[in-house]
């Protein structure tokens, strides 16, 4: 397929800044107006893709099973259309706060240091990137902190806007970490920090960028889909009888590049890490062998075992990396259904989602999110999308 056919028009107010929430204003002991914004994860918008059918649902229904207008189905409302024995695949990665601010030693110019991943822990040694770029060379020393405790000098250059750098931090590896850490913010995506008032994380952003089932740390960006899970859904899927499976895939940056192609065959992703346990498997292969529901959990989960399916359609143990690209037309190997967020025109995450669905059908589902005002991006709304 062409890189064209993924344009569609995307209002700038509909892309999500932040997740849903509800707002409470009220004055405090000393009459002060003040804003409250509670994150409600399972609480967004859903959208229900049929397959073979090719309907598509936007509103619950009423008794005799009527579409009600205007009353949306919500995330939560996901777990009616599964049943006891059905899996669910998460990927638990743990996003850490990669996005990390300092000056340039002498210049005092103010630099922007994006953690990929770390390269060694015996020499702190860190894959980054810089902006501006131009102004960060080899020998350079920069300073993260008033104290300059936190010091860190340019060893070499990757890319354009790559660089490895060593900080200069004596001290137990776990404490170095913790220091560095404490620098640093939430890596929200740079189309919701350009897009805000202020253009920097918050602490509560911490939190909603992270799936509260995270737990193997290495993400620099989240599983978007996974965010829409609260703990009281957990719950419910636990009381039904749905089973969770969890795979790991550290979320990588390669997502959110531009792509330079027309001829999407000729496109590479960038590779990302990939664990997925004998136990999963068991869980996985369990539930197929069955003829139960095997539902992945955002497009990371559908790359993971995409990448690691045999060709009987079983799970397989995996511990390796994964550039996989995955457009239309695709033969997918494992799950039945999958859940996905709305994606920005052009971005490969809506290509894995045509590719699952069909062109056609996620198309004409994009158009009427656009039209019915449904939220777009790490933040957005969903699909969940049937095999029936």
């Amino acid at each position: 397929m062409k890189l064209s056919q993924f344009k569609f028009k995307l209002p700038e107010e509909q892309i999500a800044l932040y997740p849903h929430h509800v707002v409470h204003e009220y004055e405090n002991e000393k009459g002060e107006h003040e804003v409250y914004r509670m994150t409600r994860r399972d609480e967004s918008r859903l959208m229900v893709v049929h397959k073979k059918s090719q309907e598509i649902e936007m509103y619950r229904k009423d008794a005799d099973g009527n579409p009600i207008e205007g009353d949306f189905l919500l995330f939560k409302d996901a777990l009616n259309y599964f049943d006891e024995g059905d899996v669910f695949i998460f990927n638990d990665t743990k996003v850490f706060p990669a996005r990390l601010y300092g000056t340039k030693e002498k210049t005092d110019a103010k630099i922007e240091v994006f953690l990929l991943r770390e390269l060694n822990q015996e020499m702190r040694l860190w894959d980054v990137l810089v902006e501006p770029a131009r102004k960060i060379r080899i020998g350079n020393k920069l300073f993260f902190d008033d104290t300059s405790t936190m010091v860190a000098e340019v060893i070499d250059n990757t890319t354009s806007r790559g660089r490895t750098l060593r900080f200069l931090y004596d001290c137990p590896h776990e404490e170095f970490k913790r220091e560095l850490y404490a620098l640093g913010e939430a890596p929200l995506p740079r189309y919701i920090i350009d897009k805000r008032e202020v253009h920097h994380a918050n602490e509560q952003d911490m939190e909603d960028f992270q799936c509260i089932f995270a737990r193997n740390e290495g993400a620099v960006t989240a599983p978007a889909t996974g965010l829409h899970f609260s703990r009281e859904m957990m719950k419910r899927m636990e009381i039904k009888g749905i089973t969770p499976a969890f795979i790991t895939l550290h979320c990588g940056l390669g997502n959110f590049h531009v792509i330079e192609v027309e001829d999407l065959t000729k496109h590479k992703m960038d590779s990302e890490q990939v664990v997925i346990s004998q136990e999963s498997c068991d869980i996985v292969n369990k539930a197929k062998k069955e003829g139960h529901h095997v539902c992945a959990i955002g497009t990371s989960v559908v790359k993971a075992t995409e990448s690691s399916v045999g060709t009987d359609g079983m799970l397989k143990e995996f511990d390796g990396w994964t550039n996989k690209f995955i457009f239309p037309p695709y033969d997918f190997g494992l799950s039945d259904t999958m859940m996905a967020n709305f994606y920005h025109p052009y971005s490969p995450l809506l290509m894995q989602t045509a590719a699952f669905g069909g062109y056609e059908l996620i198309m004409h589902a994009y158009d009427l999110a656009v039209k019915n005002g449904y939220r777009f991006g790490c933040f957005g709304d969903s699909l969940l999308i049937l095999n029936d």
